[in-house]
């Protein structure tokens, strides 16, 4: 199996709401209105919203409440970046659940959940290198 995520789906209650509020962060996405699947773009990788209960039953697991073990990041080359995207998320309707700091590992980063429950790191590692298309690459 090759090494690489190609599409990361998010399961959502209300997919009208969690459109909106990816586009208020300026994602672009081509689906129609009446669409009942949203993709956007993402550098390389396809970030999709769907309904969470054809998600489930497509992927052969229960729907059941609560965190699915998964956060979603963003890497970006300065705090003042981090700052900025926080500050769109927060625009755009996330629950900012906390504040830019810096970290433990010697980065600077802060965390939003989605208004349908997705929780993201915004994060500037300085560890790692990012390509000229936005893309992370290891040390």
């Amino acid at each position: 199996m090759r090494q690489r995520v190609n599409v990361i789906t998010l399961g959502v209650r209300d997919l009208a709401r969690a459109r909106r509020f990816y586009e208020a962060l300026g994602w672009q996405t081509g689906a129609a209105a009446g669409d009942d699947v949203v993709f956007f773009q993402a550098g390389d990788l396809v970030l999709s919203l769907w309904d969470r209960t054809k998600l489930a039953e497509d992927s052969c697991v229960e729907d059941a409440p609560g965190w699915g073990g998964v956060t979603l990041a963003l890497n970006l080359g300065s705090r003042e970046e981090v700052d900025a995207a926080t500050e769109e998320a927060r625009a755009g309707g996330a629950t900012i659940g906390r504040e830019p700091a810096e970290t433990f590992w010697g980065g600077y980063s802060s965390a939003f959940v989605d208004p349908e429950g997705h929780p993201w790191e915004i994060a500037h590692n300085p560890h790692w290198t990012l390509t000229p298309e936005g893309g992370s690459r290891l040390p």
